[in-house]
């Protein structure tokens, strides 16, 4: 195991998390399926939207593969139109998917391509993504999507900025775009910055929400109910790293 991919100490899970920047106006949150940026990042979106910040929001799958009892023709626009009214309820007015297949997206050249040429269509200073990480924090493990996208988020964000990366790209007029300063990685186990769940948690919930037909398959709880304590509950847990303010956590790379 890689001094990268070690569990975080007790000193690094104590130490308090630092406001996530500020200053940039656009963003891009890059993922791997519908509901994962509701599961991890929606109330900080809802924030940074009220304050007129552009966030635009690109999915590798359609989550085809979600729902064991619907078919993958069946489940995957219907996952899309959930994913579009969810993006729609924290003020993200652009939503796109790279069609990659749903359970077996693939860590390599081709996903870097897509996400860079992502990256050089919406110029953003900051990009998101979901924890690349092989566990949740010593807990269960994480999928081969989720890792599989994350990786190729941190190393697309560079390579949009090289014109000799995909130089295919700049003759579909996709120009090279160098000005990621950041990409934060939420659900993170080492999270080092937080933004305060409490202006967006309502509409985070809605925002989750809006995935009812995944939610109803997955729990036999009250979905708003299931919702709301999930999102409480997370943004609750990092409140003492963060003065006692529930949060929402990233682990940020500065570029």
């Amino acid at each position: 195991m890689s001094e990268q991919e070690r569990e975080p100490t007790a000193r690094q899970e104590a130490a308090p998390l630092l406001p996530m920047p500020e200053d940039w106006s656009r963003a891009l949150a890059v993922v791997a399926h519908p509901d994962d940026l509701e599961y991890g990042c929606s109330a900080a979106v809802a924030a940074w939207t009220d304050a007129g910040r552009e966030v635009v929001y690109v999915l590798a799958t359609r989550g085809e593969a979600g729902i064991d009892g619907l078919a993958p023709e069946v489940c995957g626009p219907l996952r899309e139109r959930e994913q579009r009214a969810s993006a729609e309820a924290v003020g993200v007015r652009r939503v796109e998917f790279l069609d990659h297949r749903d359970g077996v997206v693939e860590y390599g050249v081709g996903l870097r391509r897509d996400i860079a040429a992502a990256v050089r269509r919406h110029r953003p200073e900051l990009v998101l993504t979901l924890n690349h990480r092989d566990t949740w924090g010593g807990g269960p493990w994480n999928t081969p999507d989720h890792v599989a996208v994350g990786r190729a988020v941190l190393d697309a964000a560079a390579d949009a900025g090289n014109r000799w990366i995909f130089p295919e790209l700049a003759e579909q007029g996709l120009e090279p775009w160098d000005g990621v300063r950041w990409v934060a990685v939420a659900a993170s186990p080492r999270p080092t910055h937080a933004v305060d769940a409490r202006p967006g948690l309502e509409r985070a919930v809605r925002s989750l929400l809006e995935h009812r037909t995944y939610i109803e398959a997955l729990t036999d709880e009250d979905p708003e109910a299931y919702c709301r304590d999930f999102l409480a509950g997370g943004a609750g847990g990092a409140a003492a790293r963060f003065g006692g303010v529930p949060a929402v956590t990233f682990e940020l790379f500065p570029r």
